[in-house]
């Protein structure tokens, strides 16, 4: 049986958080699970819409750990049923519905991810899938609907800002918050966290829990991360994230590109401490870039990581190694730059176009011209691709 709480490991727990309720709610699940000679089941639900976790899921995963860490259980609830439906939170349109090969691609890659943070460990963790439990039957789908009324649903801002606006809201999105609530029903949670997003939804929780007769779980709200530009919520389809499977070269040149006024926010959600005094703005981001690298790959890396931004972009110099890239000529023996990078570097063909036309991209230190975008396949062997500042590739013909 664990020790009863202490004041200073529910501070612990509740630092950063920005709603732990109802007030001591936290506190009396502590000292009733430490009763009954048991751990915190403590819930994240997160849907595989994308296939990649940045550090804005770090947050919270960073905040599960330290459930874990003091000894409690921690339910991570991927969403392969809920993300067909799609989470309305802070959406003015219905989002887009995924196949469901892409959401089982998804699915896998996240688990894999999240556990660069989480420990493994079965004991401190269980990791569900929601489709495990919502091919509910019509007559349990009717008495999950009874839970809640529409003028509930219409109290979230998303929700009430469409409705006043005459913007179509579906019944599908009316339906989300009513499965993530009974999510934890299927699980049996005391705990679920979540961003600020996700308030109204973790609050529901409590309402349908109740309605099935078992006790309300707490809720904890984590701040949201701002992205890489100091302005948006960190996200994949604003280009404006650090993923945490970057490459160490990534993720340390990322980070220096935050602006000072976010790089608070950053070290005390993901290190869980303030900058230091004693630093200067540059040296403490750097401090920042090395300590994120040394988390989610290793310390010697975040050196290594170090002397390579150093050496490109203080130093001006090409990489010590750099990866190779096949490329094919056409019939006419061109090579299309544009495809090369989207093969290359994940992204679409027009972005390639833009970044060509734009100016930044360079063969051998030589900047393409805008209308370069198809050169040669004998001068193209052998080269240095630079896409932007931190992308690089020699190309070699097949």
């Amino acid at each position: 049986m664990q020790s009863p709480p202490e004041q200073a490991e529910i501070a612990q727990l509740e630092r950063n958080a920005v709603d732990c309720l109802p007030a001591g709610a936290l506190r009396e699940k502590l000292k009733g699970a430490h009763n009954e000679g048991r751990r915190l089941r403590v819930k994240l639900g997160i849907d595989p819409t994308a296939p990649d976790i940045h550090l804005g899921h770090a947050v919270v995963l960073g905040k599960l750990r330290e459930f874990q860490d003091a000894g409690h259980m921690v339910v991570l609830i991927v969403g392969d049923s809920t993300a067909q439906v799609g989470d309305p939170s802070g959406r003015s349109t219905l989002r887009p519905m995924l196949s469901p090969q892409e959401i089982e691609t998804n699915a896998q890659t996240f688990q894999d991810q999240a556990l660069r943070i989480l420990d493994a460990d079965p004991e401190r963790l269980e990791v569900r899938r929601n489709s495990e439990w919502l091919g509910l039957g019509m007559a349990e789908m009717l008495r999950l609907m009874r839970t809640t009324t529409v003028a509930q649903m219409l109290e979230r801002d998303d929700f009430a800002k469409r409705w006043s606006q005459s913007q179509p809201i579906s019944m599908l999105e009316l339906m989300y918050p009513l499965l993530q609530g009974y999510d934890s029903v299927a699980v049996r949670a005391d705990l679920e966290l979540g961003g600020t997003d996700q308030k109204f939804n973790l609050l529901l929780g409590r309402d349908i829990q109740r309605a099935y007769g078992q006790p309300e779980q707490a809720i904890m709200t984590m701040p949201i991360l701002v992205g890489v530009d100091g302005r948006q919520k960190m996200s994949k389809s604003l280009g404006n994230h650090i993923g945490i499977t970057d490459t160490p070269e990534d993720m340390y040149g990322k980070t220096l590109s935050i602006p000072d006024e976010a790089m608070g926010d950053y070290y005390r959600l993901l290190l869980h401490r303030e900058p230091p005094a004693e630093l200067g703005p540059r040296d403490a981001k750097r401090l920042l870039a090395r300590e994120l690298v040394g988390w989610l790959h290793s310390p010697h890396q975040a050196q290594e990581a170090e002397a390579h931004f150093d050496r490109v972009f203080v130093q001006r110099e090409a990489p010590e190694q750099i990866e190779e890239a096949s490329i094919l000529a056409g019939s006419d023996g061109m090579v299309h730059l544009p495809e090369v990078m989207a093969q290359v570097f994940g992204m679409s063909r027009s972005q390639a176009r833009r970044l060509i036309e734009q100016g930044g991209v360079s063969l051998d230190e030589a900047p393409l011209s805008a209308a370069e975008h198809d050169i040669a396949v004998d001068r193209a062997d052998g080269a240095v691709l630079k896409v932007g500042k931190r992308r690089f590739r020699r190309l070699r013909a097949s």
